[in-house]
C-alpha cells in the first residue's frame, strides 16, 4: 500500500535497454509460470532477435519500458512510432502491455501507460493506437484509460 492509502505497488519505471534483457527473460518465464497462454517460446532464436534489435537502427523509434519492484520486472510496455502519408502525422502504436498476474490491479499497468504517454507527448506525438486483447481483464483496463475511445476493430493478417 502506498502512503496515500491506495493499493498501487511501489515501482520504478526504467527503459528496456540491452543490459536488461536478462531481467526481461526472467519476467517472461514468470509470466508463463503464472499463466500458460503465451504464443512464443523463449528460445535462442527469440533471444537473438531481441539482442539484435538493440543494435538495429530500424528500432530507433521503439519505446520499451519496464516496471520494476524490488529489483524484478513485474510489467512491461512496448510501442513504436508509425508515420503515414494518410494524414501526414506520426502516431504511436502500442504493441504490448503486460503485468504479472499476481501484480495486476495494483496500478502497475496505469503507471506504465502514464510514463509512455508522457514520453510520447515530449516527442510531440498526440495519438496512441492499440489493438486490444480480447479477454475481459484487458478490455476493462483499456476502457479505463483516460482520454481513450474504443474505435474500429483490429485484425491480424499473416504475410505468408
Amino acid at each position: 500500500m502506498t502512503d496515500n492509502g491506495d493499493m498501487s505497488m511501489k515501482i520504478a519505471i526504467k527503459p528496456y535497454t540491452a543490459d536488461r534483457i536478462g531481467d526481461v527473460v526472467l519476467f517472461e518465464q514468470e509470466l508463463r509460470r503464472q499463466e500458460d497462454c503465451w504464443g512464443w517460446e523463449i528460445d535462442e532464436k527469440y533471444l537473438e532477435s531481441v539482442r539484435n534489435s538493440f543494435q538495429d537502427p530500424a528500432f530507433a523509434d521503439a519505446i520499451s519500458l519496464l516496471a520494476y519492484e524490488d529489483g524484478k520486472v513485474v510489467g512491461r510496455i512496448d510501442a513504436s512510432l508509425i508515420r503515414s502519408r494518410f494524414d501526414g502525422t506520426t502516431k504511436a502504436y502500442l504493441d504490448w502491455i503486460c503485468v504479472l498476474k499476481n501484480c495486476r490491479h495494483q496500478g502497475v499497468a496505469q503507471q506504465l501507460m502514464n510514463e509512455l504517454r508522457k514520453r510520447l507527448k515530449e516527442q510531440g506525438i498526440t495519438t496512441l493506437v492499440a489493438l486490444t486483447a480480447a479477454n475481459d481483464e484487458a478490455q476493462s483496463f483499456y476502457k479505463a484509460v483516460p482520454d481513450s475511445i474504443m474505435r474500429d476493430t483490429g485484425i491480424w493478417i499473416d504475410i505468408l
